[in-house]
């Protein structure tokens, strides 16, 4: 995601980058801090407060609730200066690409409200994985204010290809949770199908693509499929390595059945594949969850 907006920014940007890691911020600054063709400028900010009071524009990407929530009272700790001057836009933009719970970004967006009501802070989680990250055609799910969503899409469009407001803040992460409730269970559901046909003889290429020409088709037979040589540049060809963990499938799992629970919303399949998860990943540790496939047959 930095890579590309590195690139896309104008040479007039300076791209402000902060992260725990910081062997990773270094690493980046070094490999493209200086890569033509010219793009913005790229700096390294000490802590995510100084990366807040230098930009008009914050993006963060976090694990987890608690992250978001720590990361966002260090930035809001004391008053903030003037956003630098950008044009047209006075006030600071806040745009969270995390995946977790509406309650949780709610509260976020109120520490930000409360003593910065000109500032906009919008949930913005996104799907397409580290694929997508890397070649720029991301998915954003919103909950924005309309009067806001020109400048909102702006931004996101270096990164991403797709854009969709759902709603008002929150709406984003409701609809990010509702898609990966999916995905947990249509991943199980490929890594099964694709399993009990190989298992009977069928030969996985042709079976895929008999799939994904057929009703059953879905991102995990299609662009994720789980078998190895299946899916040009899946993580299945890297013996599961990359992707998206495990862990963190676990996780949005977690959170959409949280919410369900919340709201009186009856599910029927989540606590099953939760149990598949917990398993395969204390066989498999943090692979791509595809790796579903190779704890079904039992080949590690």
């Amino acid at each position: 995601m930095a890579r590309n907006l590195r690139f896309k920014l104008s040479d007039k940007d300076t791209l402000l980058v902060h992260d725990i890691n910081s062997n990773a911020t270094q690493k980046f600054v070094e490999e493209l801090g200086n890569q033509k063709p010219q793009g913005a400028r790229v700096e390294i900010a000490g802590s995510a407060r100084e990366a807040t009071e230098r930009s008009n524009t914050v993006i963060t990407v976090l694990p987890e609730p608690s992250h978001v929530l720590s990361v966002y009272k260090t930035m809001l700790d004391g008053p903030l200066p003037t956003p630098p001057s950008s044009g047209t836009h006075s006030q600071r933009l806040y745009i969270d690409c995390s995946t977790i719970d509406p309650k949780t970004s709610s509260i976020v967006a109120a520490s930000i409200r409360d003593p910065y009501p000109n500032d906009i802070f919008i949930d913005a989680p996104m799907s397409g994985g580290v694929v997508g990250a890397r070649a720029g055609t991301l998915t954003f799910m919103l909950g924005a204010p309309l009067d806001a969503m020109s400048r909102v899409t702006a931004v996101l469009s270096l990164m991403g290809k797709r854009v969709f407001r759902l709603g008002d803040p929150g709406a984003g992460l409701t609809g990010k949770l509702a898609n990966n409730y999916l995905l947990a269970i249509s991943n199980i559901a490929t890594c099964e199908a694709m399993n009990l046909g190989t298992k009977l003889g069928l030969d996985a290429q042709a079976l895929a693509e008999l799939i994904n020409t057929s009703s059953g088709r879905c991102w995990s037979s299609e662009v994720n499929n789980p078998v190895p040589g299946v899916s040009k540049g899946a993580p299945a060809e890297r013996d599961y390595e990359g992707g998206f963990g495990v862990s963190l499938m676990k996780k949005d799992l977690r959170l959409a059945m949280a919410a369900a629970e919340e709201a009186n919303v009856r599910i029927t399949l989540g606590k099953h594949a939760q149990d598949v998860y917990d398993q395969v990943e204390k066989a498999e540790g943090i692979r791509d969850f595809a790796v579903v496939y190779r704890w079904l047959r039992g080949q590690k």
